[in-house]
């Protein structure tokens, strides 16, 4: 099952290739005019510029040479077609008649994979689970040459979804916007962070305004974001006012004559809970001032009141309000709780840039600990809360058992 899940997190498209290259034609963008389709296609520059990941271990021994030496032409999107002839670019699978490439789908790992960069950069060994912070997906698909999907679901031109797309920023997207078809927010765009998929065994719900379980949240994305071909109900969907789109449109009502979507979600969901949050490299922090953090963590900071250890959220609900944590409730009011979820935190590490909450809007640790010093007015020292961000940077506490079968797992 564990198998089962893995090939479905890092292959599966769930027949979404009709809609983004049936539909949109977004294979026409990636191959250019040279090859028949549109502009002047994808290269491989472009791609990793876009945050797109190459995945080493797909690349036969010749090629790799090759890019060592420095011998690929990577500003040529034909090499990015042979990458996807190869199944070596992450998340993104590769239809073709013959030679020529005629259709694209996506994958879960397009937005929740990394690589370690062991090749040379955004090309390497995966990651599974590791939020892709790089990646600019909006663009990407505002590349497309055909938008009008988009379009007649928000009830504006296409040149105005590209304006929308290109607005979400590096390492964010924005699931709800087919939903409710709110384009702005208090950060300008209202796409929020792209979340890790990793730490999540044992805790409830998936997502930064709680939403659902796991499967619940799989099944939404890949019918309703990735456009796959699947079976998704929910009927809070049905609220015209808070999902004027979604009612419209019967998006919590979905049957598909063909379901390629619900038959995958036990694997998909099992392999998801088998991802540990990965330890810190050592050298990545103070240890000795992280265990100062730690003594904070528990009791003056009061953290562990919502970030209970070893979860790093509330065993159970864990959901709070805006006013609670102090912030707005603009993201909070497109769920259907209208509530924040209390974020596990380990691994925190390796999802840095971009800043921390749901839309970024702390640039670092520390502002998240400046920020909850004033809301609770807790009275930290300067030193105490460099402290607890060395005791956030070293999360998830080291377990040799644990890094041990993670490392074993990852060389998989």
């Amino acid at each position: 099952m564990l198998e089962q899940g893995r090939r479905t997190f890092r292959a599966d498209t769930f027949g979404s290739e009709d809609f983004w290259g049936g539909q949109l034609r977004l294979h026409d963008a990636i191959r250019g005019a040279a090859l028949g389709g549109v502009g002047p296609g994808l290269s491989p520059n472009d791609a990793t510029a876009l945050g797109l990941k190459v995945d080493a271990t797909k690349l036969p021994p010749r090629l790799v040479g090759r890019l060592r030496r420095g011998t690929v032409d990577l500003d040529d999107p034909a090499t990015t077609v042979e990458l996807l002839r190869l199944d070596a670019v992450i998340g993104v699978t590769g239809f073709f008649d013959g030679e020529s490439l005629r259709s694209v789908g996506i994958q879960c790992a397009l937005c929740h994979s990394t690589v370690d960069d062991s090749l040379a950069p955004g090309i390497g060994r995966r990651r599974d689970g590791w939020a892709n912070r790089d990646l600019d997906i909006g663009s990407l698909v505002s590349s497309a040459p055909v938008l009008t999907p988009f379009a007649d679901l928000l009830g504006v031109s296409e040149d105005e979804v590209r304006v929308v797309l290109r607005g979400w920023g590096v390492g964010k997207f924005d699931a709800e916007l087919v939903l409710d078809g709110l384009t702005t927010g208090p950060m300008g765009s209202a796409a929020t962070l792209i979340p890790p998929a990793f730490g999540l065994a044992g805790v409830n719900l998936h997502t930064w305004t709680g939403w659902g379980s796991v499967p619940h949240w799989n099944a939404l994305v890949a019918n309703l974001d990735m456009h796959g071909k699947g079976t998704f109900f929910d009927p809070r969907l049905d609220d015209p006012v808070k999902f004027p789109i979604a009612a419209r449109e019967g998006f919590g009502h979905v049957r598909s004559d063909e379901d390629r979507i619900t038959p995958k979600l036990a694997a998909l969901h099992f392999y998801q809970l088998a991802l540990p949050a990965p330890t810190p490299p050592p050298g990545s922090f103070d240890a000795a001032a992280a265990e100062r953090g730690k003594a904070l963590f528990a009791r003056k900071a009061q953290c562990a009141g919502c970030h209970v250890p070893p979860l790093y959220t509330e065993p159970g609900w864990n959901l709070h309000t805006a006013a609670e944590i102090g912030i707005d409730d603009f993201q909070a009011r497109r769920s259907p709780d209208e509530r924040y979820r209390t974020a596990p935190l380990a691994g925190l590490w390796t999802h840095t840039k971009g800043g921390f909450y749901h839309d970024g809007r702390f640039a670092t640790l520390a502002d998240v600990v400046d920020h909850y010093d004033q809301h609770f007015g807790l009275g930290l020292s300067e030193s105490e809360r460099n402290d607890l961000v060395e005791y956030l940077k070293s999360l998830p506490e080291p377990d040799a058992d644990r890094v041990g079968r993670h490392t074993r797992s990852s060389e998989r």
